[in-house]
């Protein structure tokens, strides 16, 4: 079985009691979990029985302790947490509409996360065959940001797959949106790229989504992952198109929904082991594809992250 590395933040996700603004459901309240896009898919992949690795920084603080607390106790390996005095560990307000969609009020920057460089990397970290998977939110600081590509260009040197899922939060970047030139260079580094149609539309800017998708595709990109909410998953590779339906729910909180699709989609990768065909065969790739869906759609009908993701026996008992 191939082993994942998640690298990039782990935050508290201060979660609101309130479904949308009525104040007849009284006062608001947080109430803290564990988040943090690369630590969930992490988790995502360990409670479906994957070996799974954090590497990232957190502050010497309750909060720091509280997330590595957390990983460890769903099976992630934090050998690779460094702590840190510099800064403190980022916090997310989260507000939820009546359909459990969440916004994000970021206390980041300073954060400790941020502060992650090379010289942190454990020692032969990339000396076996891995899934190695980030996002975007390491882009929004110049340092990490140098820190990321040069990550990702290691573990693809080194022969892992690396995976980007986009996950853009433009309120994290100083301009209050994200730099389009900076993320596509992240996600031209990767083989398997997931993004939401939104991400899609943004980063294309005026070039034809069509165009667009080809370009990464010919950038070396063998696997494009487009989710859209409720609807479709639409799946690219290099000359084949096809379409998973997710199953329908009612969400919750939808703050883990995508970090559940990329863990189980992972999960199912590493599993079935790595070779030159990975993305190749159709059949499999639906079956994967189908699998994420229905991690993404357990994830939405619950609070929170970690423990909203769904475990092995949640999708034996689904007939997965």
């Amino acid at each position: 079985m191939t082993p994942v590395i998640a690298f990039g933040e782990a935050l508290v996700d201060m979660l609101s009691n309130r479904l949308g603004d009525d104040a007849a459901q009284g006062p608001e309240t947080f109430t803290p979990y564990a988040g943090g896009a690369p630590a969930n898919v992490a988790v995502a992949c360990a409670r479906l029985g994957v070996p799974s690795r954090f590497l990232g920084m957190l502050g010497s603080d309750y909060f720091g302790d509280f997330l590595a607390a957390e990983l460890a106790h769903h099976g992630v390996d934090v050998s690779g947490v460094v702590r840190t005095d510099a800064a403190r560990t980022a916090l997310a307000f989260v507000s939820r509409d009546a359909q459990g969609e969440r916004t994000f009020d970021f206390y980041r920057p300073p954060a400790a996360d941020l502060l992650y460089r090379l010289e942190h990397l454990p020692t032969g970290v990339f000396g076996e065959p891995a899934i190695f998977h980030l996002c975007s939110n390491s882009l929004t600081d110049a340092g990490i940001a140098e820190t990321t590509l040069a990550l990702a260009d290691m573990a693809s040197k080194a022969g892992c797959l690396v995976s980007v899922d986009a996950n853009l939060r433009h309120n994290l970047w100083p301009t209050g949106y994200a730099e389009i030139g900076l993320v596509t260079r992240l996600l031209d580094s990767a083989q398997l790229l997931k993004l939401s149609r939104e991400e899609l539309d943004y980063l294309r800017a005026d070039h034809p989504a069509d165009a667009w998708l080809a370009e990464r595709l010919a950038a070396g990109v063998r696997l494009v992952i487009i989710t859209d909410g409720p609807y479709d998953v639409e799946v690219r590779t290099v000359g084949s198109t096809l379409s998973v339906t997710p199953p329908m729910v009612v969400p919750v909180d939808t703050t883990a929904g995508g970090d559940a699709f990329i863990g189980g989609l992972l999960a199912m990768i590493a599993k079935a082991g790595l070779d030159q065909g990975w993305y190749q065969d159709a059949a499999q790739l639906e079956r994967f594809v189908s699998v994420a869906c229905h991690c993404g759609a357990h994830a939405v009908t619950r609070p929170g992250a970690y423990a909203a993701l769904p475990t092995h026996e949640d999708l034996v008992s689904l007939g997965l």
